[in-house]
This record gives C-alpha cells, structure tokens and sequence, in this order.
C-alpha cells in the first residue's frame, strides 16, 4: 500500500495530489489518468478548504491496486460530512440557475466507478474505487 500522513494540509493541495498521482498503483493509460487526477483533486480541494479550520488538521491518503481495481482513500479527522448525502446537481439549469457546490463529488460519482462514506473512529473515511485492468 502507498500511503502518505500530511499535516498541517493547509496550503498542500498540490502536494498531497502530486503525492497520488505518483503512487505506483495509477495507471499508465491517459483516459483513467484524467478521470482519476480530477476526481482526487476534487476531493483533496474539498477536505483542504472545509475539513478544518485553517488547514491546521490532517489527510492520510493511501492507495492500493487489487484484482485490477484502484482504492483510492482519504482519512481526516475534520468536520464529520458524508458528500455522498448531498443531492446530485440538476445539471440541466444554467450555472447561474444552480446553487453553489456539490458540482466536484458529482464529478467524482461521475468519473470513478465507486465512492464510499463512512464515519469510524472519529475520521471521515473515503474510498474511492476505478476497475484499471479490462474483466
């Protein structure tokens, strides 16, 4: 497993998705290089700018690749919130008809095969996963 702690994340947005992106267990093939880059930095932005106050708290991002699917996960300990409980944007109004956010975790669902939430040991958990290798 690859894995990395960041504390304090404040101001590490770059860093802790340059982190990822490195881990041995991405993939080569750009389509899913694209998909999976977007999806963490629209997860990593989020835990950074709403997690804690002042960026002070932390991030532990790990990956792993098993049966030809990539786990992607991320651990904080900031505010407990389940993205996933946030209604999916109705994306057939104009952007200025359209409230504010939830536009990046439906981008996520959109672009990974799975997200899940959990709420365990006083940390937020998400698992997102992507099938890497054809069944």
């Amino acid at each position: 497993m690859y894995s990395k702690r960041f504390e304090p994340i404040g101001d590490k947005c770059h860093e802790i998705i340059e982190y990822v992106m490195a881990s041995p267990d991405i993939p080569s093939q750009d389509d899913l290089i694209f998909k999976i880059r977007l999806s963490i930095e629209e997860v990593i932005e989020n835990i950074v700018q709403y997690a804690y106050e002042n960026g002070s708290g932390f991030l532990e991002v790990s990956t792993k690749q098993e049966d030809g699917v990539l786990y992607i996960n991320f651990t904080d300990a900031g505010t407990p919130f389940n993205p996933l409980d946030k209604p999916d944007p109705d994306i057939s109004l104009s952007a200025e008809d359209r409230p504010i956010g939830g536009l990046g975790i439906f981008i996520s669902k959109q672009m990974m095969d799975k997200i899940e939430y959990e709420y365990k040991d006083g940390c937020n958990v998400l698992t997102m996963s992507k099938r890497v290798i054809p069944a």
